[in-house]
């Protein structure tokens, strides 16, 4: 159990890369259980997410070989399917492996998936949408149980956009007779990715990014080379924090196409940006202005993944803000951590009353998911003193060497041992 220790006030400044996307890594990892084909990802990031979905292909059978900052994934040898529950309950996104190993196997095995605790987040809209690809689903002791005889295409109407249900429902439907169509599917660019790796294995999917996408079974698929999209929710968070820091941050690997909707708001907010090619310029030199509300939404509304920032910056900030969360019952677990800091927060139901003060304080704090947690830290670095953040095991599953890129922009960060 590891923590931060943070010592606040400092200015950001200088110049970082933006990972690849964790919530386009871990289903392009799922997918491809569906080839006997090599695969190679390129710049695969090193958070535990994706060391335990490679702990899953692992356990099926996979072999997965690290060279350079790629992975060389070959599912030929894949031989069971059943995913041990102990690796199922680290991994949310381990579901997404339902789809692929019920399309390989013609049956799946695996207990109910975990991952942060931000909300219900059940997966009815998953299996519903096997079952209309023929799939017989059952539950048995904690555990989903898939089985089919073959899977046929057929048409699909999500009751909502689901970013999960739309990658699984595509994953089991690659290789199934027929067509399938995904009616009100989720739109986010991680979705358009999967379709493009798919593709470039020998799958024929069209649609991805908008409400419908058709997916024309194949009969295998072979295997191929891929780079995944940078992740849009760690340039996020580093633009947030910029913002509450003050300073000059350039961000590279990162276009600003996905992420119009955090844009938007920092601009509210009074930053400079400047977005050009791959490089987004961020300049912040004053106490934030205050949002007047912010309301999470699919895409390509505000991301749900960068509430818990947007929050903590609206603290700062020379106003009043009210932030909507529509997405997860339980996203304002950071919030009573925040308040150590001197933060004005009011939660009612799902929506936070921040009243916007002139500094937080220092404090130790405690994170208890992913975004929440780095939360904290953003919340830390601009707080006048000392600071400690415990249970940063959760931000290790999405932040790639988090606090030696906030080091390198001038934050006074470091991770000790407990």
């Amino acid at each position: 159990m590891d923590k931060y220790v943070i010592k606040g006030g400092r200015r950001l400044e200088g110049s970082v890369r933006i990972q690849t996307a964790k919530n386009s890594v871990l289903p392009i990892l799922a997918a491809c259980v569906l080839t006997d084909g090599k695969v190679t990802l390129s710049d695969v990031p090193d958070i535990t997410d994706v060391a335990n979905m490679t702990a899953i292909l692992s356990s099926l059978g996979c072999s997965i070989v690290y060279e350079g900052g790629s992975a060389v994934i070959d599912s030929s040898s894949a031989h069971t399917f059943e995913i041990p529950s102990a690796l199922a309950h680290g991994l949310r996104s381990s579901v997404f492996l339902l789809g692929s190993i019920v399309s390989r196997f013609h049956r799946a095995k695996i207990a109910y998936p975990g991952g942060c605790d931000i909300g219900l987040r059940p997966v009815d809209l998953h299996l519903s949408g096997l079952k209309r690809l023929g799939v017989n689903i059952s539950e048995s002791g904690g555990y989903i149980i898939c089985e089919c005889e073959r899977l046929r295409g057929n048409e699909i109407m999500l009751d909502c956009p689901s970013v999960g249900a739309t990658e699984n429902i595509m994953l089991a439907s690659v290789r199934a007779e027929g067509t399938t169509v995904i009616e009100n599917a989720a739109r986010e660019p991680e979705i358009v990715d999967l379709q493009k790796f798919l593709n470039v294995l020998g799958a024929r999917v069209r649609g991805a990014g908008t409400g419908t996408i058709v997916i024309e079974g194949v009969n295998k698929l072979g295997g191929g080379s891929f780079r995944p999209m940078a992740d849009r929710i760690e340039a996020g968070t580093f633009l947030i924090a910029a913002a509450m820091c003050g300073g000059e941050v350039v961000l590279e690997g990162v276009g600003g196409e996905n992420l119009s909707s955090l844009l938007h708001k920092l601009r509210e907010n009074g930053c400079k940006l400047r977005v050009k090619n791959d490089k987004i310029y961020i300049r912040s030199d004053r106490r934030p202005l205050s949002v007047k509300s912010v309301e999470t939404q699919p895409y390509p509304g505000f991301p749900t993944d960068l509430q818990a920032q947007m929050t903590a910056l609206c603290t700062i900030c020379s106003g009043n803000s009210i932030v909507t969360e529509n997405l997860f019952e339980t996203r304002f677990k950071y919030v009573p951590e925040l308040k150590k800091m001197g933060a004005d927060i009011t939660v009612v139901d799902r929506s936070a009353f921040v009243r916007g003060v002139e500094r937080l304080h220092g404090a130790v704090t405690a994170a208890h998911d992913l975004r929440g947690g780095a939360a904290l830290v953003i919340a830390a670095l601009a707080a006048e003193g000392d600071s400690q953040v415990v249970g940063i095991t959760h931000i290790d599953r999405g932040y790639s060497g988090f606090e030696y890129k906030l080091s390198a922009l001038g934050a006074d960060i470091r991770r000790v041992g407990v």
